[in-house]
């Protein structure tokens, strides 16, 4: 398959240079700096779409799609999530606050996390319209806090399914025996009591089994146990249910083709309509939250070289961004490929590694990929890029988080300001 296969819908070779919706990425790169993160809206309206179709194609009740604010959330993205009137996914007070400032009304925020301080339930109570209640601990700490708001949120219940998707590594893995998330069948019949006790406004279950996947069978039995215990708690009417999500994509050409989120959408729902159906259930609001599935292929990120370094067969090219805004590699290994911005069609004659400038050994992006020569001071672009890079970004070696610009036909705009040295300091005393 073809490499640029990976990278924006928006993507062409233009004068033997590479355009995302009709910008130069070595213009891009001189008029704002590097490392530099592209955002493409076209992509993004794209995924969007493909969703929703597949969800009306499918499930024959109202649905919805879920934006996981993990991916990537600042308040551009959070506003577009909004054109296409998506619930957008909060974990903490922090994610709650950039979606509140940018305008998600608070029916659309739903908010996740496995240990909520006090703090970030209160500002769920007050920004949100749902809430996924992780553990029995949480669920006290609600029932004492929420008579002091006026329109309390939903609750959801998170179940530990028991059972994981298969994915690449065990850190992207959620729904296995022994994982931090969510809570057992019993657990979960217990906070149902609790909730019917006291009035609490439970209207929904959810589940989530891992991050990065491709084969959806495993959710099968998860869904199967889920609707169980819906039927035994007594959902009816309106009510809510979340299989999580986490579809993967395609981050380097080996992995070609997308994975199809149609046979994604269609499991889940003829899973849950039957599932219903044979329970007598009535059928549920259902909720996707497809991840980086609908944000990380809109995502490219551009570095520039500064040092290539020869090491008998192998040529390492120095870049200037790394594991500061991309540690997925050093957090288990995620591979990726790349394309030089200018000429990106000359005959790939070597065997690169792409690494940063960081003081570390796993400060590593990309091993043993067939490339062209590249000199110093070259562009590379990194596709796949648009999820769980700068949400993970830190300042290690005193490392500045890179500009964020949105793409449109005839308009780039930045949306997230590059860091500066004084940014490092403005919280020290």
């Amino acid at each position: 398959m073809d490499r640029l296969d990976l990278f924006p819908v928006s993507t062409k070779i233009e004068q033997d240079t590479l355009t995302i919706a009709g910008h130069d990425l070595a213009s891009l790169a001189d008029r704002y700096g590097t490392p530099l993160y592209l955002y493409d809206r076209a992509t993004l309206d794209l995924s969007a779409k493909a969703y929703t179709d597949a969800l009306a194609a499918h499930y024959p009740a109202s649905s919805r799609v879920t934006y996981a604010g993990k991916a990537f959330l600042c308040k551009a993205i959070a506003q577009w999530t909004q054109t296409h009137d998506f619930f957008v996914d909060c974990t903490g007070e922090g994610e709650i606050g950039i979606a509140a400032a940018a305008g998600v009304p608070r029916e659309h925020i739903l908010v996740h996390g496995v240990n909520k301080s006090f703090a970030d339930l209160r500002a769920a109570l007050q920004h949100a319209g749902t809430i996924v209640v992780d553990n029995l601990t949480e669920l006290q700490h609600i029932q004492s806090l929420i008579t002091n708001y006026q329109l309390p949120p939903s609750l959801w219940l998170r179940l530990l399914p028991g059972v994981a998707v298969h994915t690449h590594h065990a850190h992207t893995q959620t729904g296995q025996h022994d994982s931090k998330f969510g809570m057992t069948r019993e657990e979960i019949l217990q906070a149902a009591q609790i909730c019917q006790s006291a009035n609490l406004p439970l209207n929904g279950i959810h589940f989530h089994q891992g991050s990065n996947f491709r084969d959806p069978e495993p959710l099968l039995p998860a869904i199967d146990l889920a609707l169980d215990l819906a039927e035994e708690i007594g959902f009816a009417g309106e009510w809510h249910f979340c299989p999580g999500g986490g579809w993967g994509v395609a981050y380097h050409e080996d992995e070609l083709p997308h994975p199809s989120l149609e046979s994604y959408v269609k499991g889940i729902a003829e899973a849950v309509t039957e599932g219903c159906r044979a329970r007598g259930l009535d059928l549920p609001h259902l909720h996707l939250e497809p991840g980086r599935s609908l944000v990380a292929r809109a995502g490219v990120a551009v570095y520039r070289v500064g040092a290539v370094k020869k090491r008998g067969n192998k040529a390492w090219l120095l870049t200037d961004g790394g594991m500061a805004d991309n540690p997925r590699f050093a957090l288990y290994g995620a591979r990726y490929s790349c394309l030089p911005v200018e000429a990106p069609g000359r005959e790939r004659s070597e065997r690169v590694s792409v690494a940063g400038p960081y003081c570390e050994s796993g400060d590593v992006v990309i091993e043993d990929l067939p490339m062209p020569e590249v000199k110093e001071g070259e562009l590379i672009a990194i596709p796949v890029a648009g999820a769980y890079h700068l949400s993970m970004s830190s300042n290690y070696n005193g490392a500045r988080r890179p500009a964020v610009v949105w793409l449109e036909d005839g308009r780039a705009r930045v949306i997230q300001r590059r860091e500066t040295i004084a940014n490092l300091f403005m919280r020290d005393e």
